[in-house]
């Protein structure tokens, strides 16, 4: 997560999947200001788990770095434009702990 505070990711968010999926065990979720910057965070996080001698599986979406997704096998990052994000909502799609009901009461108090 240094990677992303480095260049001042937004709203960072972990989200521990482990019971929810084979594919991963963390998903990291975090807003960028731009699409430059959402590059800039894939730049760096890339650059910073290869100098750490581990592997990148992926990276998808950089092109339009509106999502950009790093693939780090049991960790992924998803790096988003704010609406995109808000249209997407990964924290409630893979939130399984409270009812629905429950999250929406939690917002509004």
């Amino acid at each position: 997560m240094d990677a992303i505070d480095d260049l001042k990711g937004q709203s960072i968010t972990c989200i521990d999947v482990r019971k929810l999926t084979s594919i991963t065990d963390y998903m990291v979720i975090t807003t960028g200001r731009s699409n430059t910057h959402i590059k800039a965070l894939a730049d760096n996080i890339v650059k910073k788990v290869k100098e750490a001698k581990q592997d990148v599986a992926g990276v998808e979406g950089r092109m339009q770095s509106e999502w950009v997704l790093v693939d780090l096998g049991d960790v992924v990052i998803h790096i988003m434009l704010a609406p995109v994000r808000a249209l997407y909502n990964l924290e409630e799609l893979w939130n399984f702990d409270t009812p629905k009901e429950t999250q929406k009461e939690q917002q509004l108090s």
